[in-house]
This record gives C-alpha cells, sequence and structure tokens, in this order.
C-alpha cells in the first residue's frame, strides 16, 4: 500500500539506474507536392504556313496527323491552341525547341506556357 502511494504521488523509489526507459518513436511521412503544370500554346499569325503547324505539332509534340491538324485550325480561327500540358521543364523544354525550330525555318510563329 505504501508503494502504491507513493508512485500515485510521483514519488519513484524503483529508479531505474540503467538510463533506459520508454519512448515512442514516431515516423514522419514526407508530402510530396503534385508538380504545377503547364499549358503549352501555339499563337495564330499571318505568315507561318499551315503545314509548318501541322509539323510542329507532329514533331514536337508527338500529335498524329489528324490530331495536329485539329490543333493547327484552332490556332487559325481561335488564335490560340494548346499543344498538351507539361510539369514545367517539359513545358520550357517544348517552347524553346518550338521557337528555335521556327526561326530556324524562318517563320514568326510563336510558342508560349502559362500556368494550368
Amino acid at each position: 500500500m505504501n508503494n502504491y502511494w507513493s508512485k500515485m504521488q510521483g514519488e519513484d523509489d524503483d529508479s531505474d539506474e540503467t538510463g533506459r526507459g520508454t519512448a515512442v518513436i514516431t515516423r514522419t511521412r514526407a508530402k510530396t507536392k503534385k508538380p504545377s503544370l503547364y499549358r503549352v500554346l501555339l499563337l495564330n499569325d499571318d505568315y507561318t504556313p499551315m503545314e509548318f503547324v501541322v509539323h510542329v505539332l507532329e514533331r514536337f509534340f508527338r500529335k498524329t496527323r489528324d490530331e495536329a491538324t485539329q490543333i493547327m485550325l484552332h490556332v487559325h480561327n481561335h488564335g490560340v491552341g494548346e499543344c498538351g500540358v507539361y510539369t514545367f521543364e517539359v513545358a520550357e523544354t517544348k517552347v524553346s525547341q518550338v521557337m528555335d525550330f521556327a526561326r530556324q525555318h524562318e517563320h514568326p510563329l510563336q510558342c508560349v506556357m502559362e500556368k494550368k
């Protein structure tokens, strides 16, 4: 009874001199954030041939001839068209590739990216 009462009052007469005690191990799990996505867009101009735009869509965005033609017509009729949605680095690379390719072929085609 005496031992029970002393433990209730916070006294510890059974001290463990080995330094071992009870520990709680917790695992922290890092939450991974999904990367932001970016739309890659082609802008219409009055000089770049439609066939060149189709070729760009096939080459850099892996579109079929039909998909590329549909996107090209959308760009032509609406002034802008989406080529695809990518992570920042991929979108940036695609924009750069298209712009370089258009410049090499002396076309004013513009390609931009915007956060989705």
